[in-house]
């Protein structure tokens, strides 16, 4: 793509970002923003490194390329720590060594730590985890409904193993059920 399309890019996506009032939107188009400049900033370094090629004749032994593309990585795997004010968020990115400090940008969003309170979770995605797998308790309903309750989240997120085990314990209680054999 040419310079000029890029810095058309930049441009409109610098307005869009300006109109833009949903947050996730607008973390969207400053990652875009971001990745755009990167892009013409590559460009840019090509364009003088081929510039300073032709006016050296001699070739060197060995070229390097540099890594010109700009990419974004999603962050799966990570560590982190909370004291009363701060979150620490540790990552391992491989080869990031490599790449000179210059080229590498971390973007933050605005959900910080503002209240001295601990943390149970740091994504929302994590929360959501963790609160599906508790079970619920209510103490008003039959407590024989709030095990049939867990046992069918069991069922229901099992493997077929799971599944077939609890069928037929199932199927073996209502024979017995039907025979008169049940001891309470």
């Amino acid at each position: 793509m040419a310079s000029e399309e890029l810095q058309k890019d930049l441009e409109e996506v610098k307005v869009l970002l300006e109109k833009a009032t949903r947050k996730r939107v607008r973390d969207a188009l400053t990652a875009e923003k971001s990745k755009i400049e990167t892009e013409i900033k590559n460009k840019m370094q090509q364009k003088s490194q081929k510039k300073a090629e032709l006016l050296d004749n001699e070739k060197p032994a060995a070229v390097v390329a540099p890594i010109t593309t700009g990419y974004t990585v999603k962050i799966s795997n990570y560590g982190w720590d909370q004291s009363d004010k701060f979150v620490k968020i540790y990552i391992t990115l491989t080869g990031v060594h490599q790449v000179p400090t210059e080229n590498v940008q971390v973007h933050f969003t605005e959900r910080k730590k503002v209240e001295n309170t601990r943390w149970d979770y740091l994504t929302q995605v994590e929360k959501e985890c963790k609160e599906k797998e508790k079970p619920s308790y209510d103490t008003e309903t039959d407590p024989s409904e709030g095990l049939m309750n867990v046992l069918k989240k069991i069922y229901e997120d099992g493997d077929d193993d799971m599944k077939r085990t609890i069928n037929k314990a199932w199927v073996e209680s209502r024979e017995k059920q039907a025979k008169g054999d049940t001891e309470f």
